[in-house]
């Protein structure tokens, strides 16, 4: 006996499902092609709901400095509010750092790493991200202990913090334990810590270690400096060390219970409408030179217990 069965038309889906189906695109059929599709695949890309995840950190990695503000600027807005989770790379405008603050009501993940933001705009800022769970501002070479101090006052609920450099660019310093104990004294909420190649004493990472109660992870890969024996560690049973001795990936054992992990929407959206883009960034963005490994597959990350270990505490710092 044959069923009854209504067919529906694909621009009748509602846009969360249209959402879901978008995200198996390359980003460059998102951002050039499906807004001209029809109305319906438009307006879906429009809507504030595909807006509360934005990652855009491998596609900012070859882009201008201008045409990344402008994109950024405009899928922020579109996001009205509602934006959860943000990830770019190379943020070269203070200016744009400042304006994902005064949207960031509801941000808890901001992922910043290589940007040009300072001490004293953090300073200005911090206030403004206070929900903030999740904070990566690897290779920021012109932020310090003052950035992480304010961070730390004005984030209570911060849990996760990523502070990875590159060992030639903090060659120079002689010292980076202020920002240890600036980690130590303002966030004891503290569960994942990475702070590889950063120049810290043993007495750097005891201190946090004492302040910080609730750490399961850190990660002191090339730290060369800190030496935790079998004693120290035994104080901490809960706690799972990374370095100083820098293992290869393939070498690592003991993650075995990772898992797949995506934040609450799952997938990320642009929107791009035909005659809402001036004709130099359309332009740009065709002529860009498109991978084909940028599909939105790849935006999904691995976490152990909530925390991007694909992403984080393997990954090896980029060549000088």
């Amino acid at each position: 006996m044959e069923e009854d069965c209504e067919l529906r038309r694909w621009d009748e889906l509602i846009p969360d499902a249209l959402g879901l189906i978008f995200k198996n695109l390359s980003l460059q059929e998102i951002l050039t092609v499906i807004p001209r599709v029809c109305k319906s695949w438009g307006r879906a890309v429009a809507g504030p709901y595909c807006w509360q995840d934005i990652d855009i950190e491998q596609w900012s990695q070859h882009c201008h400095p201008e045409t990344l503000d402008r994109v950024l600027r405009m899928l922020i807005t579109r996001s009205s509010g509602s934006l959860r989770k943000l990830c770019v790379t190379g943020l070269s405008s203070e200016q744009s750092f400042s304006f994902i603050a005064d949207n960031a009501k509801s941000l808890q993940i901001l992922r910043l790493p290589r940007s040009e933001i300072s001490d004293s705009m953090v300073e200005q800022v911090a206030a403004r991200l206070s929900a903030i769970t999740f904070l990566d501002v690897s290779y920021c070479r012109n932020i310090g202990a003052l950035a992480l101090e304010a961070i730390g006052k004005n984030c209570k609920s911060l849990t996760c913090l990523r502070r990875t450099m590159h060992p030639l660019k903090v060659a120079e310093k002689l010292s980076q334990d202020d920002e240890a104990f600036a980690i130590a004294a303002t966030m004891p909420k503290l569960k994942r810590l990475e702070v590889a190649y950063l120049l810290i004493s043993t007495e750097g990472i005891l201190k946090i270690l004492g302040s910080c109660p609730e750490l399961e992870l850190v990660d002191i890969r090339g730290c060369w400096n800190v030496k935790l024996d079998e004693n120290v560690l035994k104080q901490f049973s809960r706690l799972k060390v990374v370095g100083p001795l820098v293992v290869d990936y393939l070498g690592m054992k003991g993650w075995d219970n990772c898992s797949t992990y995506s934040a609450s929407s799952g997938y990320l959206a642009w929107d791009f409408i035909a005659g809402e883009i001036d004709d130099y960034l359309e332009d740009e963005l065709l002529d860009m030179d498109w991978d084909d490994d940028q599909s939105m597959e790849n935006v999904e990350m691995r976490f152990y217990d909530g925390f991007d270990f694909e992403d984080a505490a393997f990954d090896w710092p980029l060549s000088p």
